[in-house]
């Protein structure tokens, strides 16, 4: 929660003097302990080494139990990744303690983990994260919910429980934790502060505050050895995010949980008004890069398109900046992105609480017309290998070649052929065969008119399938990518009147497996009939 914007700066006190026309209050200018008032988690841990705010709805704390995970996965072989431990001495030896760690409950712990290990190492470390997120404290681990209330991940690992409880007396790590506790105290100390300044310029932008009432509870854990990594939960009301360290918190993943804890009750609340555009799923389910979950479930995609426009809002970026997050969206397959951030901009001007703004937001959206609109989005393909373990392994924000791409691909949806021709050789230079460069290049050559040189670059993007040497540091080419270079080349050579030619790359379009259906469709329009230009300006066919 896959890159920096700064937050914008409200000016507080101008909502303040509104908050009592409507009996509700704006988050501005109350204390912290004030503002979070409500109760704590019951799947909280019964001891905790940091402080919090007593009887409060958010909390920085760290726990031992996600301490003693993390050290039976050091013992099991876990790396954090790169810089995960920052250098830090203690931690590096105990790191190094835990690897040597020898004994029955070390040996059985290490063969449990390899025996349950998973494909995906993310998903593999998450299961994890999720079995602390609902253990209570050492020495015993017992779950804070029933059997059948548990998350399905922490039920694959049924039997990691007895084992940690043995190799927790095993590996003495009771006194570890009491000497390493100060310093998980201090990380969450130096995170409480800017977490309260994310929940007040958040809270007013919605203008709610959270009440005691609610019996909801929104959790930071801290623990140093989860590394670089972010992990995001939610069990029924209670949310947990878990980080590596206070003093270089990932911020925007926080707040980014932070809205779905604040807005998550408001689909739910008014479904039969959020059902209204439930249609648009069947577009945007086509999206390769929309996660299974949202393809499935329209309330969790709309409440994560909800969260995305609040913090392009909160971002405050520039008109470009916004415009290539709204493309990227669309792309992504989170096509209410758009039609959400216009209702915010009214939803800014007027004076309710989100709380009761929230259906007139709905009645404003314009189904109608964006049913028409998705459907001429080009979905961007599922992600290559090499990107997911780029986006793994980076912040969350955009990239500084993610930025550079996306803005040559605005460049050529604005038809500024010369632009973006400069922006992807630019990126080339630097990166050299990058397959989605090179279409774009190629791409900006047809709008220019330049046949030869788009002809060139479009055959060096299929050459990897035709046995040549794979791009991009042998990365396959993305399925959208080759099957539309196959589409234009096979229009090239109908303009060159070499039919046979093109006949073949329209054939070899339709043979890419997981090739967009507009590429499909305009391959098989080429085999029907030879391609011929058309008034309109060359390349409005969609890219992929």
């Amino acid at each position: 929660m896959n890159q920096s914007l700064s937050l914008r700066r409200f000016d507080i006190r101008i909502l303040c003097p509104q908050s009592r026309r409507r009996g509700w209050l704006v988050a501005a200018g109350l204390p912290f302990s004030l503002l979070i008032a409500g109760l704590t988690s019951p799947t909280a841990p019964a001891q905790t080494a940091a402080r919090r705010v007593e009887q409060s709805a958010i909390t920085v704390e760290a726990a031992p139990q996600l301490f003693a995970v993390m050290s039976a996965l050091a013992a099991a072989g876990y790396d954090p990744g790169p810089g995960g431990l920052s250098g830090d001495s203690a931690l590096l030896q105990l790191r190094t303690d835990m690897e040597h760690q020898s004994g029955p409950a070390a040996q059985a712990l290490r063969e449990f983990f390899h025996d349950h290990e998973l494909g995906d190492r993310s998903e593999n470390f998450s299961r994890y994260v999720s079995f602390a997120l609902v253990a209570g404290p050492p020495p015993r681990f017992s779950y804070v919910l029933s059997h059948d209330q548990l998350p399905p991940d922490v039920l694959t690992l049924e039997g990691f429980q007895d084992l940690l409880v043995s190799f927790y007396a095993e590996a003495g790590l009771e006194r570890r934790w009491a000497s390493l506790a100060p310093r998980s105290e201090r990380e969450a100390d130096q995170l409480s502060g800017p977490l309260s300044q994310l929940v007040l310029v958040t809270s007013a932008y919605l203008r709610e505050v959270l009440k005691p009432s609610e019996g909801r509870s929104f959790t930071v854990y801290v623990e140093p050895l989860v590394g670089n990594r972010t992990n995001f939960r939610n069990f029924g009301d209670h949310y947990s995010v878990v980080v590596g360290s206070g003093t270089h918190a990932p911020m925007d993943d926080i707040r980014h949980a932070l809205l779905h804890y604040l807005i998550d009750p408001l689909p739910i609340r008014h479904r039969a008004l959020v059902d209204r555009q439930k249609s648009l799923l069947q577009v945007a389910a086509r999206a390769p890069r929309l996660p299974l979950v949202y393809q499935q479930d329209f309330i969790a995609f709309f409440t994560e398109c909800m969260v995305r426009a609040v913090e392009l809002r909160l971002r405050h970026p520039s008109p470009d900046g916004l415009e290539a997050a709204l493309i990227e969206a669309d792309r992504s397959g989170f096509v209410l992105v758009r039609s959400l951030v216009a209702q915010l901009r009214i939803f800014e001007k007027s004076e309710p609480a989100m709380d009761y703004y929230f259906p007139d937001l709905l009645q404003g959206m314009d189904v109608a017309a964006e049913q028409r609109r998705v459907l001429g989005i080009q979905f961007a393909a599922a992600e290559t290998s090499a990107e997911k373990a780029y986006t793994e392994t980076t912040s969350r924000q955009p990239s500084e070649l993610e930025r550079r791409l996306l803005r040559g691909e605005q460049q050529i949806a604005t038809q500024d052929a010369a632009g973006a021709a400069a922006t992807f050789e630019e990126v080339l230079q630097k990166y050299p065969d990058l397959p989605r460069a090179v279409y774009g290049l190629a791409i900006a050559s047809v709008l220019q008119g330049n046949a030869a040189r788009a002809r060139q670059l479009f055959e060096k993007i299929v050459a990897p399938a035709a046995g040549g040497s794979p791009a991009a540091g042998n990365e396959p080419v993305d399925p959208g990518i080759l099957a539309w270079s196959h589409v234009y080349l096979g229009r090239i050579h109908d303009l060159e009147q070499d039919r046979e030619s093109a006949v073949h790359e329209y054939h070899a379009a339709l043979e890419v497996e997981k090739a967009p259906e507009a590429a499909r469709a305009a391959a098989e329009k080429g085999l029907e009939t030879a391609y011929k230009p058309v008034s309109r300006r060359p390349g409005a066919e969609p890219k992929k």
